[in-house]
């Protein structure tokens, strides 16, 4: 599973063989939600204020998402 990148206990992860749109997760021990990767909209789960530097890194970081989704969902490019 494509882990890019970690907040104290917040992970920013893409998942294989996973469903369209293309998005990622952002997951915590209290919290988890579903991102679509261009418009950074959250598409399932919720999203706390303490969730926001997650986001704000995955805003600056595009590419590299693009990048792990297109390598580990080929079937589904972004």
């Amino acid at each position: 599973m494509g882990k890019l990148h970690t907040i104290g206990k917040i992970t920013v992860r893409v998942y294989a063989n996973d469903h369209l749109p293309p998005h990622f997760h952002i997951v915590a021990p209290d919290f988890e939600a579903l991102v679509e990767i261009t418009s950074l909209t959250v598409l399932k789960g919720s999203l706390p204020k303490a969730g926001r530097p997650a986001l704000d890194w995955a805003s600056q970081n595009k590419a590299a998402i693009i990048a792990e989704w297109n390598r580990i969902n080929p079937r589904f490019p972004a």
